[in-house]
């Protein structure tokens, strides 16, 4: 396998991260696993993946998660950047998954086919 400074945010409890870490391994590619969960990502980390991903924070969470409804958010909420950004970090449940990032690319992989089309 190849080295490189890939990263995979990953849920192992997640098909579509499960598929997307095989996709990875099949085309020789050693990603950083990156297992969320255990290690919430930084504020500052995510600004760098919605960045990186072309989005705003509301479009990394995931708003069907019963923890979002029990923190009683909407997407609509008048909310800054920096704050989404906190809430994610402080509840790293809601973040989309899987993601994959190489060098200034990145995707999230929903479908996992999405990661297989950014390595060709």
């Amino acid at each position: 396998m190849k080295s490189t400074n890939d990263k995979l945010y990953y849920n192992p409890r997640c098909s579509k991260c499960r598929a997307a870490k095989k996709i990875l391994q099949d085309h020789g590619v050693e990603a950083e696993v990156i297992e969320y969960l255990k290690a919430a990502p930084s504020v500052a980390t995510l600004d760098v993946l919605c960045t990186t991903l072309g989005i705003e924070p509301q479009q990394l969470i995931r708003n069907k998660e019963p923890r979002f409804q029990e923190l009683g958010l909407s997407l609509n909420d008048p909310l800054s950047r920096d704050e989404w950004l906190t809430i994610i970090s402080e509840n790293p449940i809601l973040l989309e998954r899987p993601i994959y990032v190489s060098g200034k690319n990145a995707v999230i992989g929903r479908p996992p086919k999405k990661v297989m089309d950014m390595l060709a």
